[in-house]
């Protein structure tokens, strides 16, 4: 079957067209013989598991100073979800992290949330937050706040 022929019975049903087979005479050409750099790469449709879905860290934050807020932005711009305790610095500079952490959030399209007494949950947008923390819990933070 030449190849004409195959092309038409691939488009057209042969029973609605009736066509005459013209015979292609095909020369035997001699193979091409191509480098191994010049060969085509061969594309790979097949996808391992272990690339599609990476590993997410959650890095845990004891800032000490208000310059390590920068520090904490950094490893939520890398996509990683950060617990901060801010139960060891001065109430004015937890504010201030605070605000620094709650805008460098809204800018990645993250979400910030309290989680404890003074701790804070930052997360990127590749980690979603669900559930909340008990009522009683959120009682006790409200009496012992500092906020």
């Amino acid at each position: 079957m030449s190849i004409k022929s195959k092309f038409k019975t691939f488009f057209f049903l042969d029973d609605e067209y009736d066509y005459k087979e013209e015979e292609i005479v095909e020369e035997e050409l001699e193979p091409v013989k191509q480098s191994p750099k010049a060969q085509p790469a061969q594309k790979n449709n097949i996808v391992s598991l272990q690339s599609v879905q990476k590993s997410s860290k959650m890095v845990l934050v004891e800032p000490r100073v208000y310059a390590e807020a920068q520090d904490i932005a950094d490893h939520l711009k890398n996509r990683r979800a950060v617990v901060v305790n801010l139960q060891r610095i001065e109430k004015d500079q937890a504010k201030r992290i605070v605000d620094f952490l709650s805008g460098t959030v809204y800018a990645i399209g993250g979400d910030i949330q309290k989680i404890g007494t003074d701790i804070f949950l930052c997360t990127p947008d590749n980690i979603e937050i669900s559930g909340n923390i008990s009522q009683m819990m959120q009682e006790q933070d409200f009496e012992n706040t500092r906020w």
